[in-house]
């Protein structure tokens, strides 16, 4: 879709005597993750930071934050140059005191797989995954609706809990246990030694504070060695910490005894804590947004990406820590050896870069599967599917029983941690006589079933009403859409789209209105030569309608701060191109726009076009014997310009061609139709991938996608289109020649051979390839 573009640097680079001026540099050396701000929400807190300063160095902490979601995305992605070692570094230095305690309790804290280096990190996590496999937890389920209603069926007539303390921690406690194989007749007891650990790593306890959760962490450490050798004493157990044991026997090289006795103590944090404090944050927020509360209530199918919408507004997992094995660079910033980083989830999940209107909360929101709660790459977390299967039935039954659940007024409070993030209380009040099981006793017991894994787009969708429906020019249908029950729809960017979904018809269009009108504009061209889409829609929808939409998201978006600008729109491409025209317009920025199509009468916007951009717009109809001249057009641009273009494939071919020769530019382009990226099982060859980063070799089948194959063995890819259009997609190759079928990358990036779609390219001749996944 676009070409690379230089790396931009900050003006204001950081804190210090140097830019002491600089308010930026006083943010930054003003920040504390302790203080309120931070602590009450990360996000907003660092939201100066995503606009301004996206990687800055915090004199109180002594670390580097990163707050963008790309840079963060980066980070996780290199897990060499960026060691996980210092995550379980004790954020707030030991006393002398405090290591006298633990000592005395013999305690050896070693690496796990959350803070080990590789190539230890990838033999281990991959000896041990077998139990995380999709289809292996998928008879968990059961397991976990069961424990879930026992705790719903002691309170339910209550008409007020705690929902914290009458189920949130305790269930998934008990699930942890469950998995692990480790006696569930101690959960008072391993809720205060859970609590001390994530205190003593990620919190800031006073001296005195420090004694007393070093006496819990030491004595959790002796509580875990002691059911380890009561497990070891049960060859036959089952659950993941028997089979650690086992491979800790098979190959005690790869799985040694002081990593079975630290992975038992951390994992039992990691595999509850965190689902804990998510699935609270989870009804806060849904409790808050009240429609999107009764919308799951109304409709179950959108539970799973409202779960996920969740984790990405208000996820458990705030940040995470990194240090540099090497000198780096990161946001444009230059890193020396041994820094250490702060890598802010929660603000890159709120970042606008990637997710449109990212501090607001849409439980329709397209892509919120992309937000980075669980990290990302080779230490992703290995359990996010047992916490998002937690999470949904958690949702399912709550919200099928007490439909009429409200938040009770209290002030919450949340235990200080740069990582974690949950409340410690969630009181809620609801009227039992109201309890549709009442009625209906058979509520008490029905059940929604989710596949194990991240959710499917199909389900992602909300109701809308087309409010106007009219000829925008020959051929081409202009609707106005709003929501169906009076909502105000997510903001959008110039060059984002949505996805109309009539009657069995998925179609992709371009938003092509202003960002602040109420509803959503979209220009429809009639293709009676296309897949029926277009024409079906031309037919059949009316104003009045209701339909369902996807989105909006932007896989096309524009560089507001480019020098200068050059829209090219041929045919509907206009779409998108109109919009940003519109905003670099109001924006008061450099432009141009240059509009080329058949028949005038054909080309929707251009008398728009010529009234609101006087001066400043072309409009080339092929029938008045205009034409627009790309190569002068090309040999024209000022250094700097950032060139858009939208159209048909040869305009775009043609425009690529000639800027190859203005390294000095950029070009961002967008096609409106795929090139045949489908797959033909018959003329297909299968290959082997290795995923380096996932330590895995897959066999991709002649009638299956690498993306199909990927998802298939439990790693989440981002994906939208499927056709090779908008590059969600894209993975790095680190060997093998790809045949390129997408329609993103430049010729430049296509014979460079280092990225790839994975929902469409595949090997270009069967031999195996090797990708950074």
């Amino acid at each position: 879709m676009t070409a690379p573009t230089n790396t931009q640097s900050h003006a204001c680079p950081g804190a210090g005597a140097a830019n002491e001026g600089c308010p930026m540099s006083q943010m930054a050396a003003g920040f504390d993750p302790f203080d309120a701000p931070y602590q009450g929400d990360p996000a907003e807190a660092l939201r100066w930071s995503r606009e301004q300063l996206p990687v800055f160095y915090s004199e109180k902490l002594g670390y580097w934050i990163v707050s963008r979601y790309d840079d963060i995305k980066a980070v996780f992605s290199d897990n060499i140059l960026f060691s996980p070692r210092n995550a379980l570094e004790k954020i707030t230095p030991a006393t002398p005191e405090a290591m006298e305690v633990l000592r005395s309790y013999g305690y050896a804290m070693n690496r796990t797989m959350v803070n080990e280096d590789e190539p230890a990190h990838m033999e281990r996590r991959r000896a041990l995954m077998e139990h995380f496999m999709p289809e292996n937890l998928e008879a968990r389920q059961e397991m976990i609706r069961e424990l879930t209603r026992e705790k719903v069926d002691a309170f339910i007539d209550t008409g007020r809990a705690d929902l914290v303390d009458e189920m949130l921690y305790e269930v998934p406690l008990m699930v942890a246990l469950h998995f692990l194989g480790v006696p569930e007749d101690e959960i008072a007891t391993l809720r205060t030694f859970s609590l001390a650990h994530s205190v003593n790593t990620w919190g800031k306890p006073s001296p005195e504070k420090q004694l007393q959760v070093a006496h819990d962490v030491g004595r959790f450490w002796q509580y875990a060695g002691q059911v380890i050798e009561k497990m070891r004493a049960d060859p036959d157990g089952q659950g993941w910490m028997h089979y650690t044991i086992r491979k800790n026997e098979e190959i005690p090289e790869v799985v040694t005894d002081s990593y079975v006795h630290s992975m038992m103590m951390a994992i039992i944090v990691a595999a509850h804590e965190t689902t804990s404090l998510a699935s609270a944050n989870m009804f806060k927020t849904l409790l808050t947004h009240r429609d999107a509360w009764h919308d799951i209530c109304a409709d179950p199918s959108l539970i799973p990406n409202a779960v996920e919408e969740c984790l990405r507004y208000s996820g458990s997992i705030v940040a995470w820590r990194r240090e540099t094995t090497g000198p780096a660079r990161v946001g444009g910033v230059d890193l020396p050896e041994g820094a250490k980083l702060l890598i802010v989830q929660a603000s890159g999940n709120q970042d606008e870069r990637h997710f449109e209107g990212g501090d607001t909360f849409d439980i329709y929101r397209d892509n919120a599967v992309d937000h980075l709660t669980f990290g990302y790459g080779g230490h992703q977390c290995m359990g996010k599917n047992i916490g998002r299967m937690e999470m949904r039935i958690f949702l399912e039954e709550i919200s099928r029983r007490l439909p009429h659940l409200r938040l009770a007024e209290q002030e919450f409070t949340y235990v200080p941690s740069i990582s974690f993030r949950g409340p410690d209380h969630l009181w809620v009040e609801w009227d039992p006589a109201q309890n549709p099981e009442r009625a209906d006793p058979a509520l008490a017991r029905a059940r929604q079933r989710f596949a194990v894994g991240a959710p499917a787009r199909r389900d992602i969708a909300r109701i809308i009403r087309v409010t106007q429906a009219r000829r925008e020019a020959d051929g081409i249908l202009g609707l106005t859409l709003e929501d169906a029950r009076g909502r105000p729809l997510p903001r959008w960017s110039a060059g984002a789209h949505v996805e109309l979904c009539v009657d069995g018809y998925d179609r992709k269009y371009s938003l092509c209105g202003r960002p602040d009108a109420a509803g959503y504009d979209v220009a429809i061209l009639r293709e009676e030569d296309g897949r029926g889409g277009s024409a079906h829609i031309h037919d059949a929808v009316r104003e009045g309608m209701e339909l369902k939409l996807r989105g909006p998201h932007n896989l096309f978006p524009l560089d507001e701060d480019a020098a200068r600008h050059v829209l090219v729109a041929g045919g509907i491409g206009i779409t998108p191109i109109i919009a940003m025209a519109d905003r670099l317009k109001a924006l008061g920025r450099d432009y141009e726009v240059h509009y080329c199509g058949r028949e005038r009468s054909a080309m929707a916007f251009a008398d728009r076009l010529e009234a609101d951009h006087a001066g400043r717009a072309g409009v080339y109809p092929a029938d008045e014997g205009a034409r627009a001249d790309l190569a002068g057009l090309v040999a024209g641009l000022q250094a700097g310009s950032h060139v858009y273009a939208c159209g048909p494939a040869r305009m775009i071919d043609a425009l690529e061609a000639l800027m190859a020769g203005r390294p000095d530019c950029t070009l961002h382009f967008e096609y409106f139709a795929a090139r045949g990226a489908g797959l033909d099982p018959e003329k297909e060859t299968a290959f082997d991938v290795e995923l380096t980063d996932s330590n895995l070799t897959l066999r991709v089948a002649a009638d299956r996608t690498l993306l199909e194959t990927v998802e298939a063995a439990g790693i989440d890819l981002a994906s939208d289109c499927c056709e090779g259009l908008c590059g969600s997609c894209e993975v790095r190759v680190l060997e093998g020649e790809i045949d390129h079928r997408d329609m993103v990358l430049t010729r430049t990036e296509r014979a460079g051979n280092r990225r790839m779609m994975a929902c469409c390219s595949r090997s270009a001749n069967g031999k195996p390839i090797k990708l950074a996944l």
